[in-house]
């Protein structure tokens, strides 16, 4: 299952060409990530991804380019390859519908008392499950 949220743009977000700057989309992929993770009445508290994730690495390809506009961008994130210590979060970003950039981040769970990169629980691994977007088996 996809969760969608959509994220405004900011007028300081452009470049000098009058686009959007590349380096923004991983911020509206963050408040994507943040929106499923830490703001949804669905959340499981026993999880302890509110207690720490880091982000391990980005993947990022522009389809078209994004012109600013005041009606939000549409933003699908899913969880992917759920592993032991890590899992990923795929995007895709919308703008007026049109599929105009696709990424992914690699998350770690992480142990900050510890210092240190930490296992997915059990129920950690069932809430990860609930936002998978790929055919089980």
């Amino acid at each position: 299952m996809r969760h969608t949220v959509h994220v405004p743009m900011r007028w300081s977000d452009m470049d000098a060409y009058q686009h959007i700057n590349n380096v923004a989309f991983l911020g509206y992929f963050e408040m994507a990530r943040v929106s499923l993770f830490f703001e949804q009445p669905t959340h499981d508290e026993r999880t302890g991804m509110r207690r720490g994730l880091v982000v391990a690495s980005h993947e990022i390809a522009y389809k078209r380019s994004v012109v600013y506009d005041a009606e939000p961008l549409e933003v699908q994130v899913w969880v992917s390859g759920i592993r032991a210590a890590a899992f990923t979060c795929r995007y895709e970003l919308f703008d007026h519908g049109a599929l105009a950039v696709t990424g992914s981040t690699l998350l770690v769970p992480f142990d900050f008392a510890l210092n240190r990169p930490r296992r997915i629980t059990p129920e950690e691994k069932e809430f990860l499950a609930r936002w998978t977007d790929e055919p089980t088996g």
